[in-house]
């Protein structure tokens, strides 16, 4: 039996459309969803929520974590990898992570390190936007500290932010629709505000837009410091029991891909030289036809691939899967899908016991055993599920 399965989900641990993992997990119920994994930036916080609300719902959970890495040498080239707009930089999932998470030394302080100067980087904005505030007379500042106990579970991002803001023009305004929009325009410099103000995921995305990033008044560059090389982020993933895995941006809304994803061919074979036997796609981004294009050639070379929603923003979608303007999965993405959570639900089932997994201890996979572990973690899902019922 194939199981509906939403492989990378970001939860209020790192930011989320989630109020909490309650509300993820019960609206994956809703949908019948019945394979959920985590996949919070820089962050294992919610492993042991995540595991407990699985169980009481009868999901199956998979335990993944998500970084921002660098590539010099692609950085040097101009290569653009999975960020469209700065070369180099690539975004990095691991997948089947230890449960209960393990890190050991230089690792865990790394991981440490790295999330310090990802929330200091967030901290400085705030700094920034405050002045703003203050250059365009709002009769208000943003209290970083607040933002933290109010809004987060330890991870500070720049969506905080702009959540803050939208809650405190809001209250200042008592909600009146007039008074926020002009407020606002006053705060994006004459801008005006496309959205209505109660599309509030839209409010909050036109804020982080137009004050938020590059160009904007609050913008903050990151420190080199705040990316690990790639490299070092695949040793620490495995070195946490996961499996090192790219997440595919793929064709954009005109059907165009990045310098290093356009080749299908290539991409294949220079993720398999980088030491990638793992791939994931966010379905929402891409064409029906060109997803199924790219994820069933990467799994007859032998790659494991998954899918994911993200709900790394404001907007509440749809848990189950669908590509590009809603339209559902073709059963053979499904199929790829499960066999790709199978594959990881084993992964993480054979590490716990302290045994080699379908990475070894150097990032390295043997793919003539990936039907092996895909027939195994089938057998875990169903029995598990079975069992929980």
């Amino acid at each position: 039996m194939m199981l509906n399965v939403n492989a990378h989900l970001h939860t209020p641990y790192s930011f989320s459309a989630f109020r909490d993992i309650d509300e993820a997990l019960d609206r994956a119920v809703a949908e019948n969803v019945n394979v959920v994994g985590i996949n919070d930036f820089y962050t294992a916080k919610g492993y042991e929520a995540w595991a407990d609300g699985c169980h009481k719902r009868k999901l199956y959970p998979l335990f993944g974590i998500e970084f921002i890495s660098l590539n010099e040498a692609d950085q040097k080239a101009g290569l653009r990898v999975n960020d469209p707009a700065n070369p180099g930089r690539t975004y990095l999932s691991g997948k089947g992570m230890s449960h209960p998470f393990q890190l050991s030394e230089p690792y865990a302080t790394l991981l440490s390190t790295v999330q310090a100067e990802s929330n200091l980087q967030v901290e400085r904005m705030c700094a920034k936007l405050n002045e703003h505030l203050q250059e365009k007379e709002a009769s208000f500042t943003l209290d970083v500290e607040q933002i933290k106990q109010d809004l987060t579970s330890g991870s500070l991002r720049e969506r905080h932010l702009a959540r803050a803001l939208r809650m405190k023009v809001y209250e200042v305004c008592h909600n009146e629709e007039a008074a926020i929009q002009s407020l606002l325009t006053k705060l994006f410099s004459g801008k005006a505000m496309k959205s209505s103000v109660n599309d509030i995921a839209a409010v909050e995305n036109e804020i982080r837009g137009n004050l938020l990033k590059a160009g904007g008044a609050a913008f903050v560059p990151e420190e080199a410091t705040a990316f690990l090389p790639m490299e070092q982020v695949q040793k620490l993933i495995v070195a946490a029991g996961g499996i090192p895995t790219y997440p595919f941006l793929a064709d954009d809304a005109k059907g165009n891909y990045t310098d290093f994803e356009s080749d299908l061919e290539r991409v294949a074979d220079q993720l398999t030289e980088r030491g990638f036997h793992s791939v994931e796609f966010i379905t929402t981004r891409n064409d029906v036809a060109l997803l199924e294009n790219y994820a069933a050639y990467l799994h007859d070379r032998g790659f494991v691939v998954t899918f994911g929603s993200e709900h790394n923003s404001p907007a509440m979608e749809p848990i189950e899967l669908f590509a590009r303007h809603g339209v559902p999965l073709t059963d053979k993405l499904k199929q790829i899908n499960y066999e790709g959570a199978c594959l990881i639900a084993a992964h993480q089932h054979v590490v716990s016991q302290g045994l080699a997994g379908y990475v070894d201890a150097n990032g390295k996979a043997d793919r003539s055993k990936r039907d092996e572990f895909v027939t195994l973690g089938d057998t875990l899902i169903q029995n598990g599920l079975d069992v929980n019922r």
